[in-house]
């Protein structure tokens, strides 16, 4: 059994030696920090980094492995919401959940799911989870959300919007 979220990101700080290539998703872990891809790595202002060079370890990265798992640390419920606006929601959702992996590799919308007239919406990263919500409720304003954390050791955030 894998250990819980919350053990693999205390390895995570550790320094490590050389590259970590996600074999799912392509994304660099290099110097504490996951990159997109190594092009992306190199094109940036840090030094430059060969795969020849460096010794490099394929695995897979946290995001993908949560994702695998079927793990999330942000859910968010929408109740009540009108099937008018159900559109823009969802183009909300997958545009804000885009530039947040175009910011950092990390942060993914895992799923949007609509059932019974409620939405129900999973990220990799609670804070992820909080600024989306936050979003939701500045664009639909007759909106009002509650965030919970779950107990320690756990990052799970679960918001419920009205």
């Amino acid at each position: 059994m894998n250990p819980p979220i919350w053990e693999q990101e205390v390895e995570e700080f550790s320094a490590k030696k050389g590259l970590i290539i996600c074999s799912d998703c392509g994304a660099v872990y290099w110097k504490k920090r996951w990159h997109h891809s190594l092009e992306k790595l190199n094109s940036g202002d840090t030094e430059k980094v060969s795969q020849k060079d460096t010794p490099t370890k394929f695995q897979i990265c946290p995001a993908c492995k949560m994702i695998k798992n079927k793990q999330y640390e942000g859910r968010i419920r929408i109740k009540n919401f009108p099937e008018s606006n159900g559109q823009a929601l969802e183009e909300l959702v997958e545009g804000f959940g885009k530039r947040a992996y175009d910011r950092y590799p990390r942060d993914r919308v895992i799923s949007i799911n609509k059932k019974d007239g409620e939405w129900i919406i999973t990220t990799t990263e609670n804070q992820l989870a909080n600024k989306l919500a936050n979003k939701i409720e500045t664009q639909f304003h007759n909106s009002k959300s509650k965030t919970h954390f779950g107990p320690d050791p756990s990052d799970v955030a679960e918001i419920v919007i009205e």
